[in-house]
Order: C-alpha cells, then structure tokens, then sequence
C-alpha cells in the first residue's frame, strides 16, 4: 500500500520545468538543485557567454553592411566565376544562430535569477561550440577577402550609437534584478561586495559612455549643409542591368545630378562601358561568342561588342531581386539591351545636363591601346560635343596634357592626397569609398574648397551620416531609395542630446536603487520561512546526491510497514522538525 504523506504535495512550477528542461533536460523537481553551480558549469557559462557576445557583433556587422552586399556579392563572383547571392546563406545561419544562443542565454538568467544550479545539457554544448567556431571562422574569411568592410561598424555607430546607449542602459539595468537576488541571497560579504562593485562598473562605464560618442547628426539643425548630390552609379542597377542606357536613363528619371560609369577600351579604340575584367557575368557572350566567353572584354572588338545582349542576365539572375517589381515594358527594355559605348553615354548626359564621372580601365600591355588609351578617350569624349563642365576626369595618367586639351573638365583623383597635393595637379574633386574619409577630414577638405564624392552609399542611415558630415555629393546603387530622404534619418542639437542622457541615466539610476531595495526585501521575507529549504536541504550542506534521493524516496517510494516521512529523513540523517543533522 502507498502511503501518500503532506511532503508528496508540490504546487506545480510549470515554468521553472521548462526552464531547467530545456536548458539542461532536469524536468523533474527531485533533479533540480539549489547547490552552487560546479567549476565546470561556470566555464559553460563563460563560453555560451562569449559566444553569444561574438555573434552578437557579427549580426550586427552583417545588419549594417546591408549598404554593400553586392559589393560582397562581386567579390564572390570574381573567386567562384558564378554569380550567386552569396549574402542569403551568411544571413539564414547567422540569424538561426543567434536565436539559438540568445535563447540560451535568456534560460542562463533565469536559472541565475531563480537560483538554480546551471547544468547546460549535451547538446546544448555541442551546439554552442559549433556557432562559436561557425562564427570565428566567417570572421576569419571576412577579414581575409573583405577586410575593409571591418570599417562600416565605426561608421553605423555615429547613426547607431546614441540608440544603442540607451537599449545598453535598458539592459544592464534590467540585470540589476538578478544582480541583486544573488547579493541578497548570497551569505558570503566577499562575494557581495564583489558582484555590487562589478556591476556599478558596468553600470558607470554606460553612464558616461556618451561622452565618448560621436555623431555628426548631433549638431545644431541650422548648421546643417546642404542635401548631398546624388550620382547614379553605373546608372540605377537595382532597377535595370549596369552600364545600360535603360539603366542611365532610370537614374535620370530618379532625380539623379550626376552619372557615373566603369569603361574600358575594345581593341578597336572604342571606350565602351564594363565594369568585369570579361564579359560573361552581364552578357551573353557565352552563347554567342562560346569559344571566347573567358577572354579579357577589351578583347573583343566594337562590331563584336554590338551582337552581345547585355539585359537578359539581369531577368534571369535578379540579383538585387526587383525584377517582380517592374512592368512588362520595363522587363521588355531590359531584355533589349546593348553594351553601352562612352559616346552614347555622355550624348545622354549632354541632353540632360547631367555630370559624367567614369573609371577608365587601362588595356593590358598586349593590347593595341596600350599607349594610346588617354587620346583614344579624350576624343570620344570630344567626339560626343558634351560641355567639357560636365565631365569628371579621373585618369592620373597624362593628366597635364588632358587640362592643356580640355581645359574645361573637372579633374577628380580616386586617390586620397592633402588638399596642398590636389591643389598643386589642379584637382578640385575626390572620388573616394565612404569609409576613406572620417567627418574631421570631410571638414577640412570642404573648408579648402575640395569637392567630396563617396560611394557606394545605397542606406539612408549612411547618406544622412556623411549629409550632417558636409559630404558634397554621393554615388548610388540606390537613387530611387536616397530620393526619398529629403532630410536626415535624425537630427539632434547637443542640448537635446545631453537632456536625453542625462534623463536616461537617472532613471536607470533609480531603478536599479529601488530593484535593490526590493529584492533585499523579499528575499529577507523568503529566509524567515522557506518549508523546503528547512526539510530537504536543512541547515547543513550536504552532497546533491543525498538530497537528490532524499526527494526522490519522498515523492515516488513506497512507504512500506506504516513509515512515515519523519522515518525517511531519519534515514538520511536528518530531523525533520528541527531542520538540524542528527548524524555523528
């Protein structure tokens, strides 16, 4: 017969189940300890942490470096020879990953929080190391092939930071209830002052981080410069295939100031527009032309260049997927287009009035342009009758005798020199990656009259970061996108700023004051009188094996000959009314 004793009775603790079941699979309240966390356990805890902060950072990099995708994209195309959305796959494991950790980080607390033993399942390790190692290994291979897009995290932090000070602050004074339950629980002063002065560290460290925090949009309003020029780089390639007059004349219709243009040189003398090495990405060539599809695209010569279709890619690949958002006459367009010659490029750009900035590709050494690339360029750009005002000169080479022909064009340099250096060449423009020039030098450059393009600046987040900087103009994948950001995402004045801080830190501040007061408060209400704490773990330690079959004799034995539950704790050693050892 089964005797059913007053201690078989537990409320249910639903919760707490799941929480330690999922965690380390103790779903049953005899396997459950409030014992000390074990050596080993803590230094779990300290790699799921670690882990978790990692991949933490690598979200936030891939969040932020939305802006270069196809950047990242290009440079896989350029290592693999197929062009595939290489970002789909980083962004799937990195945001199941994270999940995944963040979720076990949040059961860590709870455990922390509700005074739990920490006991991480098995699996539950091996799927840690592996998004530990998962993650260290893509920021080994990022930094290897694409190490400069390292930079977009200090740049995100002037749109980003204020922001996350504050989500920082929430946080850490969310903590500050378990911080506090395991000061008040603890019986150690050592450790209290230990964790108290660890946390008030933390907590001070956010309270003055602002004064390390610097944004160009902390500024005052009527400071602020004019809205950027926005140049359509290689047209507007997100809504039609680069380096098509389709595409250009997309940019056109955006609102677009300027064009800008990769060109290379055919063996014939013919700039043409191109930004691969070869034709196989944007053209047909390896249907039309099978046996030179990998050969060089200066290569090839004009009357070649004319028979290739160099639209029916971008319908098939849609490799900034809007092709579902353009009409039938725009996918008929884009199935018609040619590879584009300089010439017609810049008649497009005389018509509208539009600034013309292009790369030029010098020839290898082989080809019969080698020498004579400069003047084979200069005349079609003459040839064209563009005003020379409108045109942005690049090329390094010869750059002397192109101001004595042309006197007219803007000399640009896509190369970052002293504003005394350009002056002395007669430059006046720099063409330059958005992350080569800090605002302290965007300042400086506008202050000795040196005009700032960046590109590539496809977010709003980056385009109102470099307009409260004073950047002079852009270049864009994404002129449709930055044509709808008539004024920086946001715009503060320091006073406001300083406002928002300040109220931000005294409210955590008082928060945490008042979670301290509380929780010392209900754990000294909990210590007068816990009935499990006095029957099963009594008033000296003893091992969790013990207390653990203790529990389990309890709740599923059979109480056999009349026991009582007094006997069975009489058994472990242990007087079930006093709460005190009887052992020896």
């Amino acid at each position: 017969m089964v005797k059913h004793q007053p201690l078989q009775v537990y409320e249910r603790q639903l919760c707490l189940s799941c929480i330690t079941g999922i965690y380390g699979c103790r779903w049953k309240r005899y396997q459950r300890s409030h014992d000390d966390t074990t050596k080993w356990e803590l230094l779990w805890s300290v790699i799921l942490l670690f882990t978790f902060s990692l991949l933490l950072i690598w979200s936030y990099f891939w969040w932020e470096a939305d802006n270069d995708y196809n950047e990242f994209n290009w440079f896989l195309y350029n290592r693999s020879g197929e062009w595939t959305d290489g970002t789909v796959p980083i962004l799937a494991t990195t945001a199941a990953g994270f999940t995944y950790i963040a979720f076990l980080m949040v059961l860590a607390l709870c455990h922390v929080a509700l005074g739990q033993q920490l006991n991480l399942h098995w699996l539950h390790k091996i799927g840690v190391i592996a998004a530990l190692l998962t993650t260290v290994i893509g920021i080994i291979s990022v930094t290897q092939t694409w190490e400069q897009e390292w930079d977009v995290i200090p740049i995100s932090f002037q749109a980003t930071g204020p922001f996350l000070h504050v989500g920082a602050l929430a946080a850490a004074t969310a903590l500050s209830w378990i911080v506090a339950g395991q000061v008040a629980r603890a019986e150690k002063t050592l450790f209290q002052v230990v964790v108290v002065l660890l946390y008030l560290s933390v907590l001070l460290g956010l309270y003055v981080l602002p004064l390390y925090l610097t944004s160009p949009c902390i500024t005052d309003p009527s400071t602020l410069k004019p809205r950027p020029e926005v140049f359509g780089h290689q047209g507007a390639p997100m809504l039609a295939p680069e380096n098509t007059l389709w595409s250009f004349q997309r940019a056109l219709q955006m609102n677009v100031s300027g064009l800008e243009a990769d060109v290379a040189i055919s063996v014939d003398g013919v700039p043409f527009l191109m930004h691969d090495l070869t034709l196989r990405r944007t053209t047909d060539v390896g249907k039309v032309f099978p046996d030179r599809e990998k050969d060089k695209a200066s290569q090839f010569n004009w009357t070649d260049l004319q028979q290739l279709n160099a639209g029916q890619w971008f319908l098939k690949d849609d490799p900034f997927w809007t092709v579902n958002t353009m009409s039938l006459r725009e996918k008929n367009l884009t199935a018609k287009q040619s590879v584009c010659s300089l010439e017609q490029l810049l008649k497009l750009a005389s018509y509208h009035n539009s600034t013309v900035v292009f790369r030029l590709q010098r020839p290898p050494p082989e080809h019969p342009c080698y020498t004579t690339w400069i003047n084979d360029t200069l005349q079609a750009v003459q040839k064209s009758g563009v005003p020379q005002s409108l045109v942005m000169w690049t090329p390094d080479d010869e750059r002397a005798q192109v101001t004595q022909s042309a006197p007219g064009f803007i000399q640009t340099s896509l190369e970052k020199h002293s504003p005394e250096h350009l002056h002395r060449f007669g430059i006046s423009r720099l063409l330059l990656r958005y992350n080569q020039a800090s605002a302290r030098e965007i300042a400086e450059y506008s202050r000795n009259n040196i005009s700032l393009t960046l590109y590539t600046v496809n977010e709003p987040w980056l385009y109102s970061v470099l307009w409260c900087s004073g950047v002079s103009s852009v270049s864009s994948e994404a002129p449709h996108i930055l044509k709808k950001v008539p004024y920086p995402v946001w715009l503060m004045s320091p006073n406001e700023y300083c406002l928002m801080w300040v109220s931000a830190d005294l409210l955590s501040f008082a928060v945490v004051i008042g979670i301290f007061i509380l929780q010392k408060y209900r754990m000294s209400g909990m210590r007068s009188y816990n009935p499990e704490q006095i029957m099963l773990n009594a008033a000296v330690r003893t091992s969790s094996r013990d207390v653990n079959v203790m529990k389990e004799r309890l709740i599923f034995s059979e109480v056999r000959n009349g026991g009582s539950a007094e006997e069975l704790y009489e058994e472990h050693g242990f007087d079930s009314y006093s709460g005190q050892s009887i052992r020896q």
